[in-house]
């Protein structure tokens, strides 16, 4: 969490501190618990093989869950996050790290202490794998 979390001192183009998780097969088998996604891809390995994947696949859900994690964490309790977009552009798969991102895109003007992000995960190689946009409101 940022010491300065302060709507005015803010300037555009500030980097979130980045967040990196280390997915793996329990967390997949959570997940899937948790949400009700069973789809065998993301347990499966023959049945990843028969669909023309590399090998089983994280949940796009949890990589979106854990970009939200990234914005409460800097957050903290200095305020909200009100939208929450993403779209999935490439597979994250297990045992591969990947590190959430975001940078502050726009600042509102109309008093209400909105900033727009720009949030993404991305692999080792640097492809960014779940993009999107989060609108969050600033407290005091």
């Amino acid at each position: 969490m940022t010491d300065t979390l302060e709507f005015d001192y803010i300037p555009l183009e500030t980097e979130i501190p980045a967040l990196v998780k280390h997915p793996n097969s329990r967390q997949l088998v959570m997940y899937a618990g948790a949400s009700g996604d069973y789809n065998p891809i993301h347990y499966d390995r023959d049945v990843a093989a028969a669909r023309g994947l590399p090998g089983i696949v994280v949940h796009g859900q949890l990589v979106s869950a854990c970009l939200i994690q990234l914005l409460t964490d800097w957050l903290g309790d200095r305020g909200v996050i009100m939208k929450f977009a993403v779209s999935y552009k490439a597979m994250t798969f297990p045992g591969e790290p990947f590190t959430c991102r975001g940078i502050v895109a726009r600042k509102s003007d109309a008093g209400d202490r909105q900033l727009t992000l720009t949030v993404w995960a991305e692999n080792p190689r640097g492809d960014k794998t779940v993009t999107g946009t989060a609108v969050v409101r600033l407290f005091g």
